[in-house]
């Protein structure tokens, strides 16, 4: 295979296989110059680029087989110590704007409320301001004394000059290569961790070497560094962070995010407790507007913020205490927090309104809200003050932030490989806002439940149909047309079936159209007829009503019937329900997106061969004849879930009625041939002769006309009609013999006897057959073909049939009772009965809205899908790699978050009482052990001394047995431990 087929990950595994894995660690540990550490790094960057895990554990195995970590470890370490030193030494802030401080707050004073939240960053005492211009002009000088030794042919300005030049030459000093070098180095340290792997997050901080070095810490000292809060600087971040290394800081953000998700709580735990200022500079990051930076390049901002909000998140993902949250809090004011939501949705309307597309972003002004509303929201369950601000009041200026973001949030709870249980906080996905309603019910009441009474397993196959309908329909708003067909799509079912309807009703009162003729309405019937035609149209434009709709459709029919005739207004009415069928089958269409999925699916699209057999009957009856309107109102079985279920009664247990169908019908051949074989000269039936052909009317007459003129004589026929003879002389005479037929002179005609006859006469065939003597040899016989016939045919069979028919539709209608109970009582995603959440903290509606709503499942489904593999967090992984192994168990059965809690409070009370007790009892134990060693000691003096009174052992003794009884429920333990010792 040539390098243009392989894919980066292939690429990747076969320099591996050649050694370039090996070859990196080798350069990196014995990098005899910068620039080919520097190499090696992007080399190593380029194998672990996409998280590829055969790459890591490559690295892992050769760092843990070889012992060579310490060395390989103690590199990065040293550049970062050293990366450290030289930001201090070298820490330049912008000063220029220190000055036009005045000049903003003239053009703030506009806006008190912008004002107001700058202040604090902005208060600079004078002998902060004369630290800062003696730090720059210290940096301005070492820099300039740099570029005479590298270039000494080259002119610079002299010491005087540089004072001159500095504020033109502020703007391009560049970071030195030691600081520089970090990007990479860190961006290497995330690729290591990418994909969450736990192995590689924990070799990071502890290498279990003699000389551990934990890179995770150093990591957050170099941030805790680069943004100048060792120098004293925290409330002045805007001062340290610039163009030149906000992208430094953005990548130490994201490599100590990806140390954490997973989660690695060792990590989480190695940051939140770290001594240095780590936490509260991320926090500062995220409620600071980090000016003058944010007046220049605020798409550097708003990443900054968003980098920072995804890793205190990450702090405290996955985590059932409340120790890391507390610490995020310390510092955190939540007003201020909500402020920052607040200020980011208001920029991101602004820009909307501006026609600036910047939603699709990640770091969007309202995408960065919303991840810090997330993180709000996770602080909100250990802070009451922020979870009551969280709470759209409605009336206070900047709560439609708070509703848009509370909306566009859902939440879930899945299950983890160990059995315990997780809430997931998460943004909806945009393009979950395309799910159609009519969907939504679709799936709501026709999801199956499985043998174990769940409807997850079907609910997540039709996931997948769900999320091409999504993308389907995002499509479809391109297309505005298609698009307002599809979404009055029910409209136009409704239209088609009422025109079905009324086409029908004229079809049956007036053909043939023959009699019907138009204009024949008198002229004040006409006027008024013109008069409610009007009226009603007056009552649609006013008031847009169904009846008034309804009304002006029947003034309009008949108007037309009176004016242009039946036969043309039913032809009208027959093209519009054809166009309007049309229109129907673009809208199904559009909504479903048929033609996308292939011509095979479309074939096998029963609901769309449904609608076209529709549209062809429609055109039957406009081209062909018009009784072929009349199959349309079969339509009305599709509409009615009643009529359903009348049809499935017989067509689910289908297999159970042929089968006795086929009974009935052997049983009818056996009859048959009984009744050849003895019975032959019974089968005389009376028949109904047709008049004789003389009599017959011609073809185009009517039967009507044949019964009134059949005695009317045909001069074709050659008879004498001048005096015709009257109707009993043509009858023969032997008329009652000739009204009779014998019906069993051939088997196959005894069959068709039996079957026609005998099935549908009450009594059988015996009620068709001759009636005969008792004094005939063959009575009792016939009598007992006659009983049989009517027990085994007529009461066994048929009512078998009768039964299985009625009993399906008995179950078909208690079936669907029971799942309309089951949808209005039973959560649709764990399961759970509405009597479980009667006296709990959470009720039941409230549960099945905010716990488990089934749309959320599906909206972080659909996440998972659209979000890339390298961003996950640690849920979005363990759920993404379930569904590609299509397993089912994270999803809630039979629990639920709030009842566990719940329920466990109790517990927690009874297992808090108990560790007191065993507490107190442990620090008794201590004490008595230490006593037993005093008396051990003492035993072993009074061996060496003979003088010891025996008196004093046994005093000490009783002493010991006294302290242990005090020990109400442990004397046995510590007996027996007394006596071992």
């Amino acid at each position: 295979m040539s390098r243009g087929e392989m894919s980066l990950a292939e690429v990747q595994c076969h320099l591996d296989k050649e050694g370039a894995s090996n070859l990196v660690i080798d350069l990196i540990m014995n990098a005899s110059s910068d620039r080919v550490f520097h190499e090696s790094i992007l080399l190593a960057i380029a194998l672990l680029e996409g998280g590829n895990t055969t790459i890591q554990h490559s690295f892992f195995c050769r760092l843990t087989e070889d012992k060579k970590s310490e060395k390989f470890f103690k590199v990065f370490y040293d550049r970062m110590k050293v990366a450290q030193q030289e930001i201090k030494a070298t820490v330049t802030v912008n000063t220029s704007d220190l000055g036009n401080k005045k000049k903003d707050d003239e053009v703030d004073r506009d806006a008190p409320s912008r004002k107001k939240a700058k202040e604090p960053a902005t208060q600079i005492t004078e002998e902060v301001r004369d630290q800062l211009l003696e730090a720059s002009a210290a940096t301005r000088k070492a820099f300039t004394t740099f570029r005479r030794e590298a270039d000494p042919d080259d002119h610079y300005p002299s010491a005087e000059g540089a004072q001159a030049t500095a504020d033109k030459t502020k703007d391009d000093l560049e970071m030195s290569a030691v600081i520089t070098i970090m990007q990479p180095i860190l961006r290497f340290l995330q690729l290591l961790c990418e994909n969450h792997n736990r192995d590689l997050q924990n070799f990071l901080r502890c290498q279990n070497n003699k000389t551990n070095y934990n890179l995770v810490c150093e990591t957050l000292q170099f941030l805790d560094c680069i943004c100048g809060s060792t120098t004293g600087g925290l409330g002045l971040l805007g001062l340290y962070i610039n163009e030149k290394n906000v992208a430094l800081i953005n990548q130490t953000l994201e490599s100590l995010t990806e140390y954490c998700q997973g989660p690695c709580h060792e990590n989480q735990n190695c940051i939140a407790t770290h001594e240095s200022n780590g936490i509260d500079i991320i926090t500062a990051l995220i409620l600071n507007d980090i000016n003058p930076l944010g007046k220049k390049r605020m798409d550097l901002v708003l990443e900054l913020k968003n980098n920072a909000s995804k890793l205190l998140l990450a702090i405290m993902e996955s985590r059932h205490d409340s120790e890391n949250a507390e610490r995020i809090l310390y510092n955190m004011r939540p007003k201020e927090l909500v402020e920052v939501i607040k200020k980011a949705y208001m920029q991101g309307e602004v820009e909307f309104e501006d026609g600036e597309n910047g939603e699709d972003g990640a770091a969007s002004p309202r995408n960065v809200g919303h991840n810090i509303y997330i993180l709000a929201h996770q602080l909100a369950r250990h802070n009451k003050e922020l979870q009551t601000m969280l709470k759209p009041g409605g009336q206070v200026e900047g709560d439609e932030a708070l509703e848009f973001y509370a909306k566009h949030t859902a939440q879930i709870e899945i299950v983890r490989l160990d059995r315990t249980m997780e809430q997931i906080v998460f943004p909806v996905p945009s393009i979950c806002e395309f799910l159609t309603k009519e969907s939504k019910l679709r799936i709501y009441y026709t999801t199956e439940r499985d043998e174990q009474g769940s409807k997850i397993n079907d609910f997540f196959l039709r996931s997948e149909d769900l999320f091409n309908e999504m993308n389907w329909q995002k499509k479809l708003r391109a297309q505005p047309v298609l698009y307002w067909c599809a979404r009055n799509m029910s409209f136009w079912s409704s239209i088609s079936f009422n025109l079905a309807v009324l086409m029908n009703l004229l079809v049956a009162f007036f053909y043939p159209f023959k009699g019907v003729r138009g204009g024949t309405l008198e002229p004040h019937w006409s006027g008024l007829l013109w008069t409610a035609m009007l009226i009603s149209l007056a009552i649609v434009i006013a008031l847009p009503k169904p009846h008034g709709i309804r009304a002006l459709i029947a003034s309009t029919i008949l108007r037309l019937i009176f004016s242009v005739g039946l036969q043309p207004t039913l032809f009208l009415l027959g093209a519009f329900n054809v166009c309007n069928k049309i229109i129907f089958l673009m809208s199904f269409v559009g909504n479903c997106g048929t033609f996308t999925r292939g011509y095979r699916a479309m074939v096998l699209d029963v609901e769309f061969l449904y609608h076209l057999l529709y549209l062809l009957i429609c055109a039957m009856g406009l081209f062909v004849h018009e009784f072929f309107y009349s199959l349309l109102l079969f339509d009305l079985v599709y509409r009615e879930e009643t009529l359903l279920n009348v049809i499935k009664s017989v067509t689910r247990n289908g297999r159970s009625i042929i089968l006795t169908a086929v009974l009935a019908l052997i049983l009818v051949y056996l009859f048959s041939i009984v009744g050849y074989l003895f019975f032959k000269d019974d089968f005389i039936l009376e028949v109904d002769r047709l008049p004789n052909e003389t009599a017959l009317p011609e073809a185009s007459e009517s039967l009507a006309s044949e019964f009134l003129y059949s005695d009317v004589c045909r001069v074709e026929t050659g008879e004498n009609c001048s005096s015709p003879a009257p109707k009993e002389e043509r009858i023969p005479a032997e008329e009652t013999e000739q009204d009779k037929e014998r019906t069993c002179e051939t088997l196959l005609m005894c069959i068709v006897t039996v079957l026609s006859h005998g099935l549908r006469s009450g009594g059988g065939v015996g009620d068709v057959l001759r009636k005969p003597s008792k004094e005939e040899p063959l009575f009792a016989a016939r009598v007992i073909y006659d009983l049989l016939f009517f027990f085994m045919v007529i009461i066994i069979v048929l009512n078998l049939i009768f039964g299985v028919i009625i009993d399906t539709f008995a179950d078909l209608r208690s079936e669907k009772q029971k799942k309309e109970e089951i949808l209005k009582t039973t959560c649709f995603i764990c399961g759970l009965e509405r009597d479980k959440f009667d006296n709990k903290t959470v009720t039941f509606e409230e549960h099945i809205k905010e716990e488990h709503n089934m749309w959320h499942y599906l909206c972080f489904i659909v996440l998972v899908k659209v979000k890339d593999s390298t961003e996950y967090t640690g849920p979005e992984s363990y759920v993404a790699e379930m569904i590609k192994e299509r397993n089912l168990d994270w999803f809630p059965r039979m629990r639920a978050m709030s009842l566990v809690s719940s329920d466990s409070e109790g517990e927690q009370n009874e297992l808090r009482s108990l560790q007191e007790k065993l507490e107190s009892t442990m620090k008794l134990v201590t004490n008595l052990s230490g006593q037993l060693s005093e008396l051990k000691d003492q035993l072993n003096y009074s061996k060496l001394s003979p003088k010891t009174p025996f008196g004093l052992k046994f005093f000490s003794f009783t002493c010991i047995k006294i302290q242990i009884k005090r020990l109400t429920g442990t004397e046995g333990l510590i007996y027996e431990g007394c006596l071992r010792r």
